[in-house]
């Protein structure tokens, strides 16, 4: 098994920014917009990506929740691996409100599928988007594109992408792993 970094701690930095600044770009005030990191590994991303808005662009009040969808999913039941589900936070309604999807990577698409289903849960959404840090774009099963992505991977099926944050993994690090 190989490993080759695909994004350094100095490189996800700068992405992170950018991914900011296209959300300010288009949602200005945040008002009518909510951002919602899937759990597990998204939740990193979208908590950076709330600090940055607030810290460094004056953003006051940003709606963050974390979102579930283990109990959505169209595999749970047929792995061996028991799954193990994950706390929902959102503590308010996403009625007429733009949702924003964050997830660290876009694979198939069937989390996203499971966040659409699961999200119902808590009103009708006037619309949804979808940030990713990564993009595997030749993997897709389901016909669905992130509005703002870090980075697009080609990477073939037996190929992993795996995203360490340091708050969860003790460093900001991307690798492409070979098996």
């Amino acid at each position: 098994m190989s490993q080759k970094v695909l994004l350094t701690a100095k490189e996800i930095h700068i992405i992170l920014h950018r991914l900011a600044c296209q959300l300010l770009e288009n949602h200005l005030d945040f008002s009518n917009t909510v951002l919602i990191g899937l759990q597990p590994r998204g939740i990193f991303l979208a908590d950076r990506l709330t600090k940055l808005l607030k810290e460094e662009y004056k953003v006051k009040d940003i709606r963050l929740g974390f979102l579930d969808i283990t109990f959505y999913r169209d595999d749970f039941r047929r792995g061996e691996k028991t799954l193990q589900a994950n706390m929902t936070k959102i503590n308010f309604l996403v009625e007429d409100k733009n949702v924003v999807f964050i997830d660290d990577v876009l694979y198939t698409g069937r989390s996203i599928r499971a966040a659409l289903t699961a999200i119902q849960s808590f009103g009708r959404p006037s619309n949804i988007e979808l940030l990713t840090l990564i993009d595997r774009r030749f993997s897709r099963h389901l016909p669905i594109q992130p509005n703002y992505r870090g980075r697009q991977v080609d990477a073939i099926n037996d190929e992993r992408v795996k995203v360490m944050w340091e708050e969860n993994d003790g460093k900001d690090v991307v690798y492409l792993i070979n098996k």
